[in-house]
């Protein structure tokens, strides 16, 4: 979620600090690039702010919460345009849920907010309002930073609450609400916000990716990473997973049951049904990848096919080469990997495993079923299996007899 959040706002605003607590090592090392301080005690939002003054500069301060992380860019930036006219000490984000809840009320006279109750600390009358804080606030840093200086602990938690600055604000200039959708706005702090979270942005990069020309057969059923890019005229069959880091470009067409992860997909190709793209692989354009085939660390040629019940890992794979069914690149020794090349315009028959490394020239052809352990050079026929013996009648001699020891018992 932090990473999310700190990509959108990195395009909005020129400077971002994360407040984190003790011992997180971790959350810093997703926030990076962005500076991080420590709030070594959990003494309320307020609090938290304050652990980062030093590092507001000029200008206006926006301050957000990682339980937030699908505010949009033009959401931000709506909050900032609020807090521009000079007569506006602050501005903050607010919404409207069909379920307020627990969210704290943003009180309001005339269009101007007087101030922000929290829900523990609310009369009955102020529960009524449906105008709910989002937490987001805008301010100038050098009034963010007496306000903040002023701020008490005299409520229900014992905490100081960021949402104080907001009668402050007020008694010095115009307060702005800057209303969104609540299904943007809400928090996560549950497994099932996080669900809920979740279908909102899947929703919001479907949109996108229909906006942007691509064709989705079952939108509801497809699943994308924030950094997934599809050009137009991409068409994805339903049931398709994409994971981080995927490129497709036009004229793709990726069908049903498939998954993509750290992968480029060429213009023209086809994947799957049932097929598993994962890190390093790229496909070149007009290549083809069947149904439970996996590809892995692996450079498909433009043309080439791979068609049926294969694993391409760690390997190259020439221009126009058809690879049989049931191929298997034996990349891994049990300690270190290595690489198989395949040249252009080479057939691999079926069932062939090719032991790495190992170079198949260009134009060669490998006999179905063969253990490949040798570089076979351009235009080879090789084979790699046992010969063949025949023995006569044996096999009918053979099941007669084992038919016998079954009606035997």
């Amino acid at each position: 979620m932090i990473v999310h959040l700190t990509e959108t706002a990195s395009r909005v605003f020129d400077r971002v600090v994360v407040v984190i607590g003790p011992d997180m090592e971790d959350l810093a090392q997703a926030a990076a690039p962005h500076a991080t301080v420590v709030q070594q005690e959990r003494l309320g939002t307020g609090h938290a702010a304050r652990m980062a003054e030093s590092l507001f500069g000029a200008g206006d301060v926006a301050i957000l919460y990682a339980d937030n992380p699908l505010i949009t860019e033009t959401t931000m930036r709506r909050l900032l345009d609020a807090r521009r006219p000079p007569d506006v000490s602050l501005a903050l984000l607010a919404m409207r849920p069909t379920d307020p809840g627990r969210y704290g009320r943003v009180i309001a006279d005339n269009g101007q907010v007087r101030r922000i109750v929290e829900w523990k600390d609310a009369t009955a009358e102020e529960h009524l309002v449906n105008l709910c804080n989002a937490g987001v606030m805008c301010a100038g840093a050098d009034e963010l930073r007496r306000w903040l200086s002023q701020l008490g602990a005299d409520n229900a938690q014992g905490e100081y609450y960021l949402t104080d600055i907001v009668e402050m604000a007020s008694a010095e200039g115009i307060v702005r609400a800057v209303e969104a959708p609540a299904e943007e706005l809400a928090g996560i702090n549950s497994r099932a916000e996080l669900a809920r979270a979740e279908q909102t942005l899947q929703s919001r990069l479907r949109e996108a990716a229909l906006d942007a020309g691509v064709t989705l057969v079952a939108p509801e059923t497809v699943f994308f990473s924030v950094d997934t890019v599809l050009e137009p005229d991409v068409l994805v069959e339903p049931n398709v997973a994409f994971g981080p880091g995927v490129t497709v470009r036009s004229g793709a067409v990726i069908r049903a049951f498939s998954h993509l992860e750290g992968c480029e997909v060429g213009a023209g190709c086809l994947i799957g049904p049932y097929a598993r793209l994962r890190p390093g692989t790229v496909c070149e354009p007009a290549s083809h990848v069947g149904n439970f085939v996996e590809l892995k660390a692996a450079r498909l040629g433009e043309g080439a096919k791979a068609n049926h019940l294969s694993y391409i890992g760690d390997a190259s794979v020439g221009a126009r080469t058809n690879i049989g069914a049931g191929t298997i690149t034996c990349n891994y020794d049990g300690v270190f990997k290595h690489r198989t090349t395949i040249g252009a315009d080479a057939f691999i028959g079926s069932d062939a495993i090719l032991v790495a490394p190992v170079t198949i020239g260009d134009r060669a052809m490998l006999a179905a079923g063969s253990t490949i352990t040798q570089d076979v050079p351009d235009e080879a026929l090789a084979f790699g299996r046992a010969p063949q013996t025949n023995k006569a009648a044996r096999g009918y001699a053979r099941m007669k007899a084992l038919k016998a020891r079954k009606e035997q018992g």
